[in-house]
């Protein structure tokens, strides 16, 4: 189970693009939070609070509880925007989770047993066609990450998606990635 991530938000009454360079002049980023057939909601972020959670690499599959007023509302990153020239974030979107929320998220894979895989040691190299894979799971169960151990591999045989035992409650989005 992925950690659950705290963050602070204020509300905002205006929206659009002057409304939210106003709020980017004040050193803010502004987001919205919608989904759960509730209202959008406009908010604004401390940049310092949200930028160590992007570095991770791991934000759009991380959960938030964001603190928006006084009321907490658990939610999931959608979309973080940057500003093409200097790569700063100029707005966040939140899908915001109700009760039993069922997700898709990119889970990032990572190997493990290559000093002991015989292709490898005969000079096989391990080529990584897919950092991530797509899996559809309840939010509250968002996998850290997908392990995949080499031992036994041999020099042209691969991995398939489908050869994985994946955690329980979660199925895969694409058919069958290598």
């Amino acid at each position: 189970m992925s950690k659950i991530v705290q963050l602070k938000a204020a509300s905002r009454a205006r929206a659009g693009k002057g409304a939210s360079r106003a709020v980017r002049r004040t050193g803010l980023i502004p987001g919205v939070v919608y989904g759960d057939k509730a209202e959008p909601q406009l908010i604004s972020l401390t940049y310092g609070d949200v930028l160590p959670h992007i570095e991770t690499g791991r934000f759009l599959s991380t959960l938030i509880d964001l603190e928006v007023d006084g009321k907490t509302v658990r939610a999931i990153p959608r979309d973080v925007q940057f500003e093409p020239v200097r790569d700063f974030i100029v707005h966040v979107d939140f899908l915001r989770l109700g009760k039993d929320a069922r997700v898709r998220v990119n889970v990032p894979v990572h190997f493990k047993g290559q000093d002991v895989s015989p292709g490898i040691k005969q000079g096989g190299a391990l080529n990584i066609v897919s950092h991530e894979v797509e899996l559809f799971c309840s939010a509250d169960f968002i996998p850290e990450e997908i392990m995949i151990d080499l031992t036994g591999l041999q020099i042209g045989q691969s991995v398939h998606l489908s050869d994985i035992k994946l955690p329980e409650g979660t199925k895969a989005v694409s058919r069958d990635d290598v």
